[in-house]
């Protein structure tokens, strides 16, 4: 929960950033003043990007809640009886013991998102993180009836 709470703070940080850049922005723009609106223009860009970007994040986590949600509603999800450390995180050593079935299951069912979904909550659980964001990717992906990306393939 403090988790979410952060991500949601974070968010409207953000937002308030790229609206305080596209209003200035706009200053620029709607001066006589060439280099003024060419800077505008340019400044322009980055409130594009930002909330595309922010829009990109948060379908990305809202989807895999999602699909959390769904193998927990299965009695599908990985039994969480892992180690932790003192700092209450997954011992990422005793995780690792564990990811070659989760890997295996992949390899069996490529085109399963819920095998896929697992396999990025063990590379989660690992430590990495951005093994862990591929994963996920990808059962999103098979999970809304698209094609794996080459990559996996």
């Amino acid at each position: 929960m403090k988790n979410r709470v952060a991500a949601i703070t974070m968010a409207a940080l953000l937002l308030l950033y790229l609206v305080l850049v596209m209003r200035y922005a706009f200053v620029l723009i709607t001066t006589d003043v060439p280099a003024a609106r060419a800077m505008g223009f340019a400044l322009a860009v980055l409130p594009v990007v930002g909330f595309w970007a922010l829009y990109a994040e948060i379908a990305f986590v809202l989807r895999g809640e999602s699909m959390v949600r769904a193998l927990a509603a299965l009695g599908e999800l990985p039994v969480d009886d892992l180690p932790r450390l003192p700092s209450g995180r997954i011992d990422p050593k005793e995780a690792d013991k564990q990811f070659p079935a989760f890997q295996a299951e992949v390899e069996a069912a490529p085109a399963d998102w819920k095998a896929w979904t697992r396999l990025g909550l063990a590379y989660d659980a690992s430590g990495d993180r951005k093994r862990a964001r591929w994963a996920t990717r990808q059962a999103i992906r098979l999970r809304r009836g698209k094609p794996l990306s080459p990559r996996s393939a």
